[in-house]
């Protein structure tokens, strides 16, 4: 499979392109400067640099031409202002769903958040935040041309990764590592029969294969 991933020198995706690589897939990541390009290749990744908030949805088409699945794992970070929440974590994902639907690619899983809510209330940035990601989810559920999955994961961690996870509609709050959000993902691109489908991820006691396995068709 060739795998086009937006934010591809984010921590997750980074995680996802050694992964995809290691497994044979073609991992392919958008960054947004040429400085970023090494960081991929070193996983065996393609790096595109282009800037999603500026690109049109023509330009970020082309990249996406021939491409077998497309994950939205981009975000503004830690530290961003509001404006960029709206820039990254809403218009960019819509952007990226808008693009697949040109180029023709259905399966499209994006990296949102728990609790993201397009009807969230708040000024604060993490309000702002919950709102855009939210946004950014309904919009990709609106359209018929994507096979989508939305993958919300918990409070994000740096540990090692165990393997083991719980991946429901509804999982309530935890921590999970990037590494297990990682491979998640991976598994997900994979597993069409979870188009549809919004899912929590939490640490837990399941198999990432089995935890998706057990989600599939639901």
């Amino acid at each position: 499979m060739r795998i086009v991933i937006a934010g591809g020198h984010g921590q997750i995706a980074l995680r996802l392109e050694r992964l995809l690589a290691a497994r044979g897939d073609e991992a392919a990541g958008i960054i947004r400067t040429p400085e970023q390009a090494d960081d991929l290749r070193e996983l065996a990744a393609e790096p595109i640099v282009l800037d999603l908030e500026s690109a049109s949805v023509e330009e970020v088409a082309e990249v996406l031409k021939g491409a077998d699945a497309a994950v939205f794992a981009a975000g503004a970070g830690p530290g961003s202002g509001v404006g960029r929440k709206d820039t990254v974590d809403r218009a960019a994902a819509v952007l990226f769903a808008d693009a697949a639907v040109r180029a023709g690619v259905r399966r499209f899983v994006i990296v949102s958040s728990m609790g993201a809510d397009a009807e969230h209330q708040g000024d604060e940035v993490f309000d702002v935040y919950l709102r855009a990601k939210g946004e950014a989810d309904a919009y990709v559920r609106s359209l018929d041309g994507l096979d989508w999955t939305i993958l919300r994961p918990g409070q994000l961690t740096d540990e090692p990764g165990t393997g083991q996870v719980r991946l429901e509609a509804r999982t309530g709050r935890g921590p999970i590592p990037r590494d297990d959000v990682a491979a998640v993902l991976a598994e997900l691109v994979d597993t069409p029969a979870t188009a549809g489908l919004t899912l929590e991820l939490i640490s837990g006691s399941a198999p990432v294969p089995v935890a998706v396995r057990s989600v599939a068709g639901n």
